[in-house]
């Protein structure tokens, strides 16, 4: 039997009980996703991170659009389907450098290490280790999380897909 693939979007958050499926967020740039899976009750969730920080102003529509409200958001749909957050394993992807800047711009561009670094803070302040990530560089990828296993699997341009 062929995998179920479960697209996250732009700003969503999805959690999956069956475990014929895997979670993926095509097109990861600056973006991160955030794959959590509970292997004792196998049950998975992924939230596709646009920006690091819901104070910008905003803050409208979707929680999961935002780190510092998806990491909260995604570990409660988990819980309401079952997960346990003592479980819970995390393993997240993106974050890539896309925009070449002139000096001054660099920071500004650089949403992608914003992001990686507000999603890693979340997660902390939500008791939460990353047990696994491929972050940074120049590259798109796509993320990938098998709940059959828990196993995430990530593509990049130019490059082997990895397991992480």
């Amino acid at each position: 039997m062929v995998d179920e693939m479960i697209a996250v979007g732009l700003g969503e958050i999805k959690v999956s009980k069956n475990p014929d499926s895997t979670l993926v967020c095509f097109g990861l740039g600056s973006c991160v996703a955030v794959g959590i899976y509970d292997s004792i009750n196998r049950i998975g969730g992924m939230a596709h991170v646009v920006l690091p920080d819901s104070s910008i102003g905003l803050a409208h529509g979707s929680p999961g659009k935002y780190a510092d409200t998806a990491i909260p958001a995604l570990i409660e749909q988990m819980k309401a389907a079952g997960a346990r957050k003592s479980h819970m394993r995390v393993k997240i992807a993106g974050g890539a450098k896309m925009f070449a800047s002139s000096p001054g711009l660099s920071n500004v561009l650089d949403v992608g290490t914003k992001n990686v670094a507000a999603v890693k803070k979340a997660l902390a302040s939500c008791g939460l280790r990353i047990a696994a990530e491929d972050c940074g560089g120049r590259a798109g990828r796509t993320f990938m999380l098998s709940l059959k296993d828990g196993v995430a699997r990530v593509r990049t341009l130019g490059r082997s897909e990895i397991e992480l």
